[in-house]
């Protein structure tokens, strides 16, 4: 009878200890999944020093405004590429910064442009260039974005406009002061480069 007391007492011990196992590696559990949660809202919100107080607010999730940031980066890359004065220092100034914004293939339409005179023609014409966009279109699942505008050609004896419609594609790369979008277009292609109009200036 002792015995059968002692082997009840054994496995009512037991049942206890993994009871008490069990509720202690579920509330460690549910503490890791609420200090996970706690963490990924803190990383949601920034703090803004107003008079030396820190003032809470509230930081938009970075995937509902990244179309926004596509459009930008993109609308950023093409004015530095394509907004120009006959000035070969601030050439070389707006192509550097533009090719922060995307791959080789920048690189590769630069040289391009270059080989063919297109530089040295703005420097001897005194031309001053203005892209104007008009949309920029947008493929999200794909990262694809093709890209219309109209470039300005403010010559001494003429005014040209030209359809500019460009694509490429859109990599997520790590945020930097020469890159503040964290975007990097790649496979960039212009598909259209026409003149609508060529209007002749009064040179008496």
């Amino acid at each position: 009878m002792i015995i059968k007391n002692i082997e009840a007492k054994i496995r009512l011990a037991t049942f206890v200890s993994a009871g008490s196992l069990l509720t202690g590696a579920a509330f460690v559990g549910i503490n890791s999944i609420y200090a996970y949660h706690l963490v990924a809202s803190a990383q949601k919100n920034i703090y803004i020093l107003d008079r030396n107080v820190p003032v809470l607010a509230r930081q938009t999730d970075i995937q509902l405004n990244r179309p926004a940031e596509y459009r930008a980066h993109a609308d950023l890359f093409h004015s530095l590429f394509f907004s120009l004065t006959p000035d070969d220092q601030y050439m070389e100034y707006q192509m550097k910064k533009a090719m922060y914004l995307i791959d080789e293939s920048g690189m590769r339409q630069y040289n391009d442009l270059k080989e063919k005179g297109f530089f040295n023609s703005i420097l001897s014409s005194s031309s001053v260039l203005t892209l104007q966009t008009d949309s920029i279109a947008l493929d999200m699942p794909r990262h694809y974005f093709r890209y219309y505008g109209k470039l300005k050609i403010d010559r001494r004896s003429s005014t040209v406009i030209r359809s500019l419609i460009t694509e490429g594609f859109l990599k997520d790369i790590p945020r930097s002061n020469n890159n503040p979008h964290g975007v990097l277009i790649t496979n960039w292609k212009t598909l259209e480069n026409k003149d609508l109009e060529n209007v002749e200036k009064n040179t008496f």
